[in-house]
């Protein structure tokens, strides 16, 4: 008999923990299923925010509870006077959505961002601890194996 895993229905220390890789498909309606694992992990309210990556052709997909402390941040040091702010503000809320799965646990995310990251057919979903991202099969970086070195270095970079 297989025991539960508390982790699949819990947050692991009160956040939101996204990790591993999956490859899905997008349905004839341009659904995905987000994974049972990560969608317990998201909790309530069971909407997403995706928005597109601000470096690689990518979307990144945080929980709606994530995105809001982050916005919580920008709302606490930018004043409405603030030009570049308020800009920053309006293009991240034209480029991205807030979307809710159904019973199956599928999302469906607008055209815009599907081209903009090049996805039609196949998704890798790839963990990325407070978020996850969604890549083109075609587009992903190919990582063939761990290298501690590189890994290391990151690691150092951010202090981790």
């Amino acid at each position: 008999m297989e025991q539960s895993n508390p982790v699949l229905s819990e947050e692991v220390v009160g956040l939101p923990l996204f990790v591993g890789e999956f490859t899905h498909s997008l349905d004839p309606k341009k659904r995905l299923t987000i994974p049972a694992v990560w969608r317990a992990q998201v909790g309530a309210p069971r909407s997403v925010f995706v928005m597109p990556d601000f470096f690689e052709k990518c979307l990144n997909v945080y929980p709606a509870t994530n995105m809001a402390h982050k916005l919580e941040k920008l709302r606490a040091t930018a004043s409405i006077s603030d030009r570049k702010a308020m800009a920053f503000a309006s293009r991240l809320g034209a480029a991205s959505e807030l979307v809710s799965w159904d019973s199956q646990g599928r999302i469906r995310i607008r055209d815009q961002l599907l081209n903009f990251a090049g996805i039609q057919g196949q998704i890798v979903m790839v963990g990325a601890l407070d978020k996850f991202q969604l890549w083109s099969r075609e587009l992903r970086p190919p990582i063939e194996e761990i290298d501690q070195q590189s890994l290391l270095e990151a690691g150092k970079e951010v202090l981790f």
